[in-house]
């Protein structure tokens, strides 16, 4: 297929060529009703803005346009079926997970999966079983499971209706996934792969291979996330005999609106051209700056550069008696915008351009190390982990869950408590305490702790937590 081709992109602009006159939605009329105050900024995108008219196809139903765009991107990304998502990698999280379980079945979940896995398993009403990630001494995080915990898992529960993992980390830190899937596709098991932060691998040898060229069934990505599309634009990628492709399709057109962003649309079919068309000389020249860009931020005595198996990524690693979110504040005051801070971890994320800021970024650092250099040290605050089982289920299920009943407690005194929520430091968006696991003592100090360290939680109330106060006699 012509990889060259943008045909839904095209099909928008050469309908708004037509100079059409609306009488369908949206209200804005092609842009001609929208407040004076912002018509400059949003005029050009309102033009293409449009709804399921004839000539511009139905993602739902897709027989024109979409499909082709679909087609195009199932053809660069050697898939047997790629849809298109309006609603991140969040909705194809859920419509995977809701196509192979429901409600009882067993799934094995790697446990540092993004929160909208665990919204999809509990909206099918799964089992999930955890297996813990291992902690890496290289990286000084965790990161993915061992592959003796997934086989010990495997061998638990041999019935079990899928297996989730994700892959990379949120830092650009993968592994051998294909030993991984072919030990699961010995069991027969379909594996659901949420690769968010992978939607450039299929670039090549340059970047670690995806999970969609390691076998998996079901791939997820947000194109937003490395690729140049808008925000919330993603990909599901189906190559299965285990999963019915009917089925996701069916859940697709449930959890995804059914007015649907042409822009968003469109970015996903630009997306797929920019990536399906870039030329090595490009690569090089990406690669090459992205590494510039790593030299100019190793010259710190204040943090260490952290590896990454993604070239795009960097990390730093703050050294003792520095707080991370600090340095994060100090480089914002400077324009410089991390995506995630953690207690002691700073990610920045290369595009997929050559880095055209080099000079602001000497400057703006050379300021950040003066006002450091001038700083009180802090006593270094420990941020302890507990090493979890290596094998774990929730204490409820979801089904017993939905019909306890749940209370607000302060977080100081919710030890040995279930909880109703789940404690989630965003970004990454990986739960630090599941809703239906049992609340330690080292979960509320660890809380604490990250709070200390500026740490952004989302959580329904600041110093407390929403437990289950009565369950069913039995079914704990």
């Amino acid at each position: 297929m012509k990889q060259q081709h943008v045909p839904l992109y095209d099909a928008l602009e050469q309908f708004k060529g037509k100079q059409p006159t609306s009488f369908h939605v949206p209200g804005h009329k092609n842009g001609h009703i929208f407040p004076n105050e912002a018509r400059e900024v949003f005029q050009s995108i309102l033009q293409i803005d449009m709804t399921e008219l004839t000539e511009l196809d139905d993602l739902h139903a897709p027989t024109g346009v979409i499909a082709d765009a679909e087609k195009l991107a199932a053809d660069f990304f050697q898939t047997e079926k790629t849809f298109f998502l309006v609603g991140g990698s969040t909705v194809g999280n859920l419509a995977m997970i809701l196509a192979v379980c429901k409600q009882g079945d067993t799934v094995i979940v790697q446990r540092n999966c993004h929160k909208s896995i665990m919204n999809g398993l509990e909206l099918s009403g799964a089992k999930p079983v955890f297996i813990a990630p291992q902690y890496d001494e290289n990286v000084r995080r965790y990161t993915q499971p061992s592959f003796s915990v997934l086989q010990e898992a495997l061998n638990q529960y041999p019935h079990a209706k899928a297996v989730i993992l994700t892959y990379p980390d949120y830092f650009g830190k993968a592994y051998d996934l294909r030993q991984f899937i072919e030990q699961i596709h010995a069991f027969d098991i379909p594996v659901l792969v949420d690769e968010a932060h992978g939607v450039h691998f299929s670039l090549g040898e340059n970047f670690p291979p995806s999970a969609l060229h390691q076998g998996a069934d079901v791939v997820v990505q947000s194109a937003h996330k490395m690729a140049p599309a808008m925000t919330m634009s993603s990909y599901l990628h189906y190559n299965s005999r285990r999963i019915s492709k009917e089925r996701i399709a069916h859940y697709l057109q449930m959890l995804q609106s059914s007015s649907p962003s042409y822009p968003l649309l469109a970015s996903l079919d630009l997306a797929r051209y920019y990536l399906a068309t870039m030329q090595r000389k490009t690569m090089a020249e990406v690669l090459a700056s992205a590494q510039e860009v790593k030299c100019i931020f190793a010259q710190s005595p204040y943090w260490e550069l952290i590896a990454s198996d993604d070239p795009l990524k960097i990390t730093l690693h703050v050294k003792a008696g520095i707080v991370a979110k600090e340095v994060a504040n100090l480089l914002e005051k400077q324009q410089i915008y991390p995506e995630l801070v953690t207690e002691n971890q700073i990610l920045l994320i290369h595009g997929l351009a050559p880095f055209k800021g080099v000079a602001n970024v000497r400057k703006a650092l050379k300021t950040v190390n003066d006002q450091l250099k001038n700083q009180r040290k802090h006593d270094t605050i420990d941020v302890e982990y507990d090493i979890p089982a290596l094998i774990q289920e929730l204490q409820l299920s979801y089904e017993v869950m939905n019909r306890s009943t749940v209370t607000c407690i302060p977080l100081s005194d919710a030890a040995d408590y279930i909880a109703a929520e789940a404690i989630i430091p965003y970004p990454p968006g990986i739960a630090f305490i599941l809703k239906g696991e049992r609340i330690t003592k080292a979960h509320i100090k660890k809380i604490q702790q990250m709070k200390e360290l500026g740490i952004r939680i989302q959580q329904r109330h600041t110093n407390s937590i929403y437990v289950f106060a009565e369950i069913e006699e039995g079914e704990e």
